[in-house]
């Protein structure tokens, strides 16, 4: 062999040598990420070289903590998309408030049809992220962690998953820690006890609630905001808020973790909240509605987690499809386990089935369980009470009822909707002739709280002048069933021959979906 050619095998195997030193015995996650990254991958290695140079293991077991489980995270651009996935322009925050931004919605849906927003561009964040705003993070994490006197009773895995991450949701990942690190640099004088992390939390929060207001016009925003936006807006949607109010916590070394219901069990919408947690990563805060679920953010992946059992292209509602989450439900309010027979024959492929709730409209899923095989019983777990709910299938994105709507009441114990009178059918019942009732409704929608304004939205009464139309749900069909219409007058409005113990709801051509379905209990009208 030339000198040459002997020169340039040595050099390169020198350099594959110390390529092999510098990134071996890295945990199977991290490794993965490494080769996720691509072209990033040297951002990526320059923090775990950092740490490991340093000698800190506390620093690096984070360094591999944030790095191993950062596939799946990023920054996702939404958009206005019409049925056949193509992009509509829309810029909310061109309307000068809700009202103008949902006319603007209106007008173009006459021109392109039903529309709805979708992801678009997604920055993930192995490819993208930089190693300065890694070890910044890191760095001030542990600043907070060993300094602040609140902070230093808090465990490493609680450290990790609810005071390290670096980002809330799907917003950009900005530096956020220098900014609140600074304006709460004068925190600790003011405690009563300079030891408490729940006291300096609830300081905390009060002073982000004054300094980022809620604005209903991100509803029509979907993209959640950075902290350099938000900061420079001081404005958002229940998501973006809770954000600021992580990045605050975080940056003060309080443990918190971003909360959420993917859709309420008595009202439309859904709802995103900050809870500060303990030492040990527990916590809850007080709800404003009703909820069958709550879940919480996580910046590891959860086994547990819908997403995590998924095949690869297999359907499942985006809000539950993701792998970052934890069902906290528990941790809010009493729940129960329910069993339930399922009625219609599952659909080819069909690996899971779903609870539902209605929430603007239509039956949105909000919990899950595996089918069996050879098994017609499907057991969901922990949830809510005091709520009606609806077993179904996910077909082609199409909600396909499973069995009867149920009510899983305040005791635990569940009450079908499919006609049978409680207690059982009785002599003389008969699901051809069931029996039936006269019924007067006054009110489409209760007064309920308004988890983001704080305030109490008022009851939405019967209009004289305005048609109703009364939905029977039929178990049969699996749907809703017209009972006919009514136009009110200064009277409520009446229907005569309404089958009993069955699941209704009034609603009008204009109303947004926004009516409450009820049954009616002992002569009164009981809304779920």
């Amino acid at each position: 062999m030339n000198p040459a050619r002997l020169l340039a095998c040595t050099l390169a195997t020198l350099l594959a040598t110390l390529t092999s030193k510098a990134t071996a015995g890295w945990p199977p996650d991290v490794e993965a990420a490494l080769a996720a990254a691509d072209k990033n991958r040297g951002e990526l290695e320059k923090v775990l070289n950092h740490y490991r140079d340093l000698g800190d293991e506390q620093m690096l077991s984070c360094a591999q903590f944030l790095i191993g489980n950062m596939p799946g995270h990023g920054h996702v651009v939404f958009a206005l998309k019409d049925k056949a996935r193509a992009t509509i322009p829309f810029d909310a925050l061109a309307s000068k408030d809700f009202a103008a931004a949902q006319l603007a919605m209106d007008q173009l849906e006459k021109l392109h049809g039903p529309l709805e927003f979708g992801r678009g561009r997604t920055d993930e964040d192995v490819r993208t992220i930089t190693s300065g705003q890694l070890i910044e993070n890191i760095d001030l994490t542990f600043w907070a962690w060993r300094t602040l006197p609140w902070a230093r009773a808090m465990n490493v895995y609680t450290l990790r998953e609810y005071v390290l991450p670096y980002r809330g949701s799907e917003e950009p990942a900005n530096s956020f820690r220098p900014a609140m690190i600074d304006r709460f640099k004068d925190l600790s004088a003011t405690l009563k006890d300079s030891t408490s992390a729940t006291e300096a939390g609830k300081a905390i929060q009060a002073n982000i609630a004054s300094y980022i207001a809620f604005s209903e016009l991100y509803y029509l925003h979907p993209t959640d905001q950075g902290f350099n936006e938000m900061a420079r807006t001081r404005l958002g949607r229940c998501e973006d808020i809770t954000n600021m109010q992580l990045y605050a916590l975080r940056a003060n070394g309080i443990a918190c973790a971003s909360d959420y219901t993917p859709a309420w069990a008595n009202r439309d919408n859904n709802h995103a909240w900050e809870v500060i947690l303990n030492a040990n990563g527990e916590g809850r805060a007080e709800l404003a509605n009703i909820a069958a679920k709550i879940y919480r953010k996580t910046y590891s992946t959860q086994p547990a987690a819908l997403g995590s059992q998924l095949a690869e292209g297999e359907a499942a509602p985006r809000w539950l499809k993701g792998k970052h989450y934890a069902d906290v439900t528990s941790q809010y309010m009493p729940v129960s386990d329910v069993t339930i027979e399922l009625k219609v024959e599952r659909p080819k492929g069909a690996r899971f089935v779903y609870l539902c709730v209605f929430n603007g409209g239509e039956w949105v899923p909000i919990h899950w369980a595996a089918l069996d095989a050879d098994e017609p019983l499907v057991h969901f777990k922990a949830m809510g009470r005091n709520i009606c709910y609806l077993p179904a299938y996910l077909v082609n994105d199409q909600i396909i009822p499973a069995a009867a709507p149920l009510i899983l009441e305040q005791d635990g114990t569940t009450r079908l909707l499919d006609g049978t009178p409680p207690g059982g059918s009785g002599p003389g019942w008969s699901s051809s002739k069931p029996d039936t009732t006269s019924i007067e409704i006054t009110t489409t929608v209760p007064s309920i709280p308004d988890a983001d304004t704080r305030r109490e939205k008022p009851s939405i009464k019967v209009e004289p002048g305005v048609t109703y139309e009364l939905l029977v749900w039929d178990d049969a069909l699996k749907t809703w069933n017209s009972h006919g219409t009514q136009t009110a007058s200064d009277k409520p409005v009446t229907f005569d021959k309404v089958p009993r113990d069955r699941l209704l709801w009034m609603k009008t051509e204009s109303g947004r979906n926004l009516e409450r379905i009820f049954t009616i209990e002992s002569g009164r009208q009981i809304f779920w």
